[in-house]
Order: structure tokens, then C-alpha cells, then sequence
């Protein structure tokens, strides 16, 4: 077992960097949240979440390439390593497993 759990928060910037495939970083996680969770995020709290993820080797970050869109700046790039994705099938397999637990009969209509 890698670690026990993720912060609800670390497992939502987790699974959105694996979505956007290398092409993730702090405004692009933002508009994914924001679109397909209907959940604002702000900047600060994401870059936070980023640099703990990485710090803790579930992510791995470096900065692409300077675009004059961005004013010559660099975006850092995020993509998930084995140990992240290892912790994300290991969330989903405990999620899956509560969920699948709960009989029918337990949901009662008032």
C-alpha cells in the first residue's frame, strides 16, 4: 500500500493532470475543474496542491516552452508518475469497493 488516502482536493488535481495528458498545468487544471465539475478553483490552491503532489512523487513537473502569447513566459507542465497512478487505481479501488457494498433495501424513500 503506498499511502493511506488522498485529500478529496489532491485527488481531483491528480486525476485532471492524468486527463489532460502533459498538456496540464495551473490555468488549464482550473478550466477542467470548472468545466467538468462545475466547481470553481482558485489559482493559489491549486499551485499549492500541485507542489504537495509533487513533493510527496505523484507528480513530475517542467517548464515547456517560452510562446509569445504568454509574453516569452514558460507554462510548467504537470504529468502523473507510476506512484500516482498506482495511488489513483488504489482510491478508485477503495471508492468502488464502499459502493458496491451498500445493499439496495439501504436507500429509503420518506
Amino acid at each position: 500500500m503506498l499511502q493511506k488516502s488522498l485529500g478529496e482536493f489532491e485527488e481531483i488535481v491528480l486525476l485532471v493532470v492524468a486527463i489532460l495528458e502533459g498538456e496540464a498545468y495551473s490555468v488549464s487544471i482550473i478550466a477542467q475543474i470548472e468545466e467538468r465539475l462545475h466547481r470553481e478553483a482558485s489559482l493559489g490552491a491549486v499551485q499549492t496542491v500541485l507542489k504537495r503532489l509533487e513533493d510527496k512523487g505523484l507528480l513530475l513537473s517542467e517548464f515547456g516552452a517560452t510562446t509569445k502569447a504568454r509574453g516569452g513566459k514558460r507554462k510548467r507542465l504537470y504529468e502523473i508518475t507510476a506512484k500516482g497512478q498506482d495511488i489513483l487505481d488504489q482510491t478508485r479501488q477503495q471508492r468502488n469497493s464502499l459502493y458496491e457494498a451498500i445493499p439496495n433495501f439501504s436507500v429509503k424513500l420518506i
